[in-house]
């Protein structure tokens, strides 16, 4: 069991033996951008001065009441209460 195997690799079917695939990374060159592909800024501020929400906001921590022990919250109940009182108004309408 302590003899490794050797993979059979299938051989090259052109019988070139110098690499020759080329990835299109290397065959077709991305074009640079150039000055007036960037518009200038409008308040004329050359430095970076946006900053993310991220940055400039926390986001809020756990801990708040949704985060309880699990036991029943009676506020469960209310769009369920709600559409009762909506359907007992009309069927009493229907009645009168």
């Amino acid at each position: 069991m302590s003899e490794r195997r050797e993979a059979r690799l299938p051989e090259d079917p052109t019988g070139i033996q110098e690499p020759h695939d080329v990835l299109a990374a290397e065959e077709f060159a991305m074009p640079a951008r150039s000055l007036r592909d960037i518009p200038p800024d409008p308040t004329g501020i050359q430095e970076p001065h946006d900053t993310l929400a991220a940055e400039e906001f926390a986001m809020p921590t756990g801990g708040g009441i949704e985060a309880g022990d699990g036991g029943f919250d009676p506020r469960t109940l209310l769009p369920a209460g709600v559409l009762l009182l909506v359907v007992a108004i009309l069927l009493r309408r229907l009645r009168s």
